[in-house]
């Protein structure tokens, strides 16, 4: 297990160079960039020192943009190794600071929503499977397409018009309400709480219907093999049979979503933040990326890759604890 952990690692570092050089040179060649928009406002302001291409010229020099492409990169990747990332244009502060400043917002989002998740597709995929072709099976399918098929945008929307406009119950957006600061350290925390509410609803609502759907394929096909009838010959409880023989088997298939949990974590759900205005380390990126912010933008999408990585490492070994049967071979 050992010999196969340090194999993955080094292979995940090799795939990381490459990923990081390939999304060094797409943004590298974007078609615009806060360079350019930066000169632009600057050459046009009153008494401008410098033309516009000067101004270029001069802030590409100061960002390290003036070399080529291949020695930029590993300029940009040694100082990479060594934990300096440069500093945001955009947000005008270094960026593993913006980072950790915003982090936490994306991280509490998903950690409910995750927990959310588990706690309501599971018990209704094994439901459905268990009453198979039944009223509840029919309700919970339909529940799970319903799902699956209306886009985040419009759920969200709908929720906001309900509880926002018609109901007053929540603002439409932001972490925090207007009067946040006048509040005692328990409102305060009620406010961040009440303005989470919507958001971790409306993502919830709209990623539970695949887990159901999986759950309930995966635990029909348990049920039907040979050890679960042979169980229920033994005049086992029908609870032992489906929670403590047919789950655990189900397990296998579910721990593959494991791997996309660690760089969901970190990556923060991207459209829930920028619909709600949560500045989450999702919003963040977003709002860089449209300011042509090179440093951050590179940061945020290799540390991703990174993430997916050690996520696909992470649900290969709980393959083999979910199903003694999978061995994991470092050959």
């Amino acid at each position: 297990m050992r010999k196969y952990i340090i194999r993955r690692l080094l292979l995940a570092l090799v795939i990381l160079f490459f990923v990081s050089f390939l999304i060094y040179v797409l943004m590298r060649n974007l078609p615009a960039s806060y360079v350019e928009q930066k000169a632009m406002q600057l050459s046009s302001s009153p008494g401008a020192l410098h033309s516009y291409h000067e101004w270029v010229a001069l802030l590409a020099s100061s960002y390290g943009l003036d070399k080529g492409i291949i020695p930029g990169f590993f300029s940009w990747w040694g100082n990479m190794l060594q934990g300096n990332f440069g500093d945001s244009w955009y947000y005008n502060m270094p960026v593993l600071q913006k980072f950790f400043a915003v982090i936490p917002d994306s991280l509490w989002l998903a950690l409910f929503v995750m927990i959310f998740q588990y706690a309501i597709y599971i018990p209704l995929g094994i439901l459905a499977a268990r009453k198979q072709y039944k009223p509840s099976d029919y309700i919970i399918t339909v529940l799970a397409m319903i799902g699956i098929s209306l886009p985040l945008f419009f759920v969200a929307t709908m929720f906001k018009l309900l509880f926002s406009v018609e109901l007053g119950w929540f603002d439409l957006y932001g972490k925090v309400g207007r009067n946040y600061p006048f509040l005692s350290p328990w409102g305060q925390f009620w406010d961040i709480v009440q303005h989470y509410i919507l958001p971790v609803s409306v993502a919830t609502i709209v990623s539970i219907g695949g887990g159901m759907r999986m759950t309930r394929t995966n635990m029909l096909e348990v049920l039907q093999s040979d050890y679960i009838r042979t169980a229920r010959a033994k005049g086992l409880p029908e609870r032992y049979v489906v929670y403590r023989h047919a789950f655990r088997n189900t397990l296998v298939i579910l721990v593959t979503g494991l791997g996309g949990i660690l760089p969901g974590l970190f990556s923060g759900f991207l459209t829930t933040e920028i619909l709600f205005q949560l500045p989450g380390i999702g919003y963040t990126s977003y709002m860089a990326i449209l300011q042509g912010d090179i440093p951050f933008t590179m940061f945020f999408l290799v540390f991703m890759a990174f993430l997916t990585l050690i996520g696909t490492l992470i649900s290969d070994i709980l393959y083999a604890a979910a199903d003694p049967r999978i061995r994991l071979s470092s050959k």
